[in-house]
């Protein structure tokens, strides 16, 4: 500190408070923005020297308007109630980093920093550059542990001090002086005029270096203890001891105090003496060693928004690193439809969850059984008492329990299934009416059922509606995963018969019908090897995933080069077989008479809706005869006739 003869009057450092706000934003900062990016980023810190208690050391607080623009922060705050000061933070990415960091050089900086805008004659015009901070800090997202370390740079001029006593006339001209004073800066020239004392700005003071006059300023004080003030008069006497001043009178006024005119002292100056010579300014704690603080946030934010940031922690991470150009926000805001909460749509909502995914729905009308539990970790044994739990609710609270913030939910219902015959036409209809719904409410289907004629009606209303939909099946060592076929729904349906890909019904010359009744114990089981529902689960939601990557979303084409998106390839079927390990990756165009999406299938349903389905359901044929599977079967049947009567004359011969 300064040589100060009156040992009574000194310079008070600068204490920090720090609300949890500041570090709330820099959490979202750090992981949207400066990610590993440890340059020093401007902050802003307020001096309020109105309402702090007397007695109190001048005190910079830091919250979460600290990260806004200068315009921003000033339009938040009430006027002549507290400065607003320029500061930087330098975040670093691990704590090694954080501790061995040159901290005296750091300092040193950021003291020459102030040099340099006092030698610009920068001061005059705002001297809140006087004030100038910095914070380097380490922000551990995982623990919501931040530790961090104020610098408050201090040039050290060479001086002694004089109390001087005033008249209660002059003390009198002074306060009205003060009083009619709107306080826009820290620092202000008296000037004698005709009129009195008046008060003007310090960018004034060019007139009095160059006059080399004696000049007396009015320091507002943003502490509140008698005969100290706020270590920024120092950096104030270094800038009057680089511009050649060597005698100063200073008024240090104390907003508030009835004893605010008792300050007023002489400042003698040695010019000779560098002030960059010494320099200091790092933060104690409370104890008085040097050493950073720690905000452990952990037990303080609420624990659900506290799973809110961390869920996207690691996936914030992963862009960081491995996929800058990774879009996560429309992964975020997508609402996925589940159809079927068994293995395969547990699996699928777990892996949803760990992409950052907020809305998912399920739809099953099955009860959790005591087999469920083993293979599909959304149950538990108790979910499988007093008969059973509804699957879907059951999912949906089961996801809640896991992310309180996703919005889950879960309908029980039945699938119209073609080949099935109508037994309740108003609870079928209803269900029709509710999937309908769901399909609108919903931009991704995750079509998961266990049986191929439940998969039909999603299928069509997914073309229907221009869904994203994956299709996941599973076999005793086999699977398929696949994306159907999209039709854009602002070009005309007979323009896009051709070329478009598959969906999971294009490979069937026969509508689906039913397969259901009459089924053995291992075929009303879905009897496969453990793993791989795990597989095709996770395939068929990194599957989803790239399609969001993709610039054309449910409209790309089948690719298997791995330059289509930033994950990689996207293709239109994958084909898993256990038995060797091996993953075929396949394309199919769609089959003109292909009894889910075919035109002719799609334009019945948007014309007559549940009566075309009521139809497909009553009627095992209606649904060939549609799209021209009867006649495509009558036409085979007849080539396969004329091979036969070939194959026969060639015996004969």
């Amino acid at each position: 500190m300064p040589t100060i003869k009156q040992s009574n009057f000194r310079l008070e450092p600068t204490k920090s408070f720090v609300d949890s706000s500041f570090f709330i934003d820099l959490t979202k900062i750090k992981l949207d923005q400066m990610k590993l990016d440890t340059s020093e980023r401007e902050i802003f810190g307020i001096y309020d020297y109105t309402s702090a208690k007397l007695g109190s050391r001048p005190s910079i607080s830091l919250n979460g308007i600290s990260f806004q623009s200068i315009s921003d922060v000033c339009e938040s705050l009430p006027q002549n109630t507290c400065f607003i000061t320029q500061g930087h933070l330098k975040n670093l990415n691990t704590l090694d980093e954080f501790k061995k960091i040159d901290k005296k050089t750091f300092l040193r900086n950021r003291a020459l920093d102030i040099y340099s805008a006092i030698e610009r004659k920068d001061v005059l015009w705002d001297p809140s550059i006087l004030s100038q901070f910095s914070v380097i800090s380490f922000a551990d997202l995982k623990k919501y542990k931040f530790f961090y370390w104020f610098a408050f740079p201090l040039l050290h001029a060479s001086f002694k001090t004089e109390k001087i006593h005033i008249t209660k006339e002059d003390t009198r001209r002074y306060k009205k002086a003060i009083c009619n004073l709107e306080i826009r800066q820290q620092v202000y020239i008296f000037e004698e005029g005709k009129e009195g004392i008046k008060i003007i700005p310090f960018s004034n003071l060019t007139k009095y270096i160059n006059d080399c006059k004696k000049v007396t300023l009015l320091f507002i004080d943003t502490s509140k203890i008698s005969n100290c003030a706020s270590y920024v008069l120092g950096n104030l006497i270094s800038a009057l001891s680089v511009y050649g001043f060597s005698d100063v009178d200073i008024i240090i006024h104390h907003v508030g105090l009835s004893s605010d005119l008792e300050s007023l002292i002489h400042f003698s100056i040695d010019n000779t003496y560098c002030v960059t010579d010494h320099v200091t300014g790092w933060e104690r704690m409370a104890d008085g060693r040097l050493g950073p603080k720690l905000a452990n946030l952990g037990s303080l934010i609420d624990p659900v928004q506290l799973a809110d940031q961390s869920v996207d922690l690691n996936l914030k991470l992963m862009r960081w690193r491995i996929a800058p150009k990774l879009d996560l926000d429309v992964i975020r805001n997508s609402r996925c439809l589940l159809l079927g909460s068994g293995t395969l749509g547990s699996y699928v909502a777990r892996a949803l969850l760990a992409w950052g995914v907020r809305k998912i729905t399920f739809v099953d009308n099955g009860k959790v059984s005591f087999s469920n539990p083993v293979r599909q970790p959304l149950y538990t044994f108790e979910d499988c008492l007093d008969g059973g739990h509804n699957k879907a609710e059951t999912a949906a609270e089961c996801l809640k329990k896991i992310f309180p913030k996703v919005e889950a939910e879960g309908y029980t219902l039945d699938v119209p299934m073609a080949g099935h015959p109508i037994k309740n036409e108003s609870a079928e209809k209803r269900d029709f009416e509710k999937l309908e719904r769901l399909f609108d409410e919903h931009d991704t289907v995750f079509i998961l059922m266990d049986s191929r004629e439940t998969r039909w009606l999603p299928t069509v209303m997914g073309n229907a509606k221009g869904k994203i939909v994956i299709d996941a099946a599973l076999g005793f060592d086999s699977y398929l995963v696949m994306r159907h076929g999209s039709i854009r729904l602002d070009v005309p349906l007979e323009q896009q018969q051709e070329g478009r890909l598959g969906c999971y019904f294009c490979n069937d010359v026969y509508a689906p019908s039913d397969s259901l009744s009459d089924r053995t114990l291992d075929q009303m089981c879905t009897v496969t090897r453990p793993g791989v529902a795990m597989m095709a689960a996770s395939l068929a939601v990194e599957l989803f995933v790239s399609i969001l990557q993709h610039k054309d979303k449910q409209f790309a084409p089948h690719s298997i080069k791995g330059e289509e998106t930033v994950l990689g390839c996207l293709p239109h079927q994958m084909r898993g077989f256990l038995h060797n390990f091996e993953i075929l990756k396949l394309e199919a165009k769609n089959f003109k008479y292909c009894s889910a999406c075919s035109t002719r299938v799609i334009e019945k349903y948007n014309e007559d809706g549940w009566e075309f389905v009521k139809n497909v359901l009553s009627d095992t044929h209606y649904l060939e005869d549609l799209v021209g599977l009867t006649e495509f079967h009558e036409e085979a049947e007849k080539v396969a006739l004329a091979l036969d009567l070939d194959d026969s004359d060639d015996s004969i011969l």
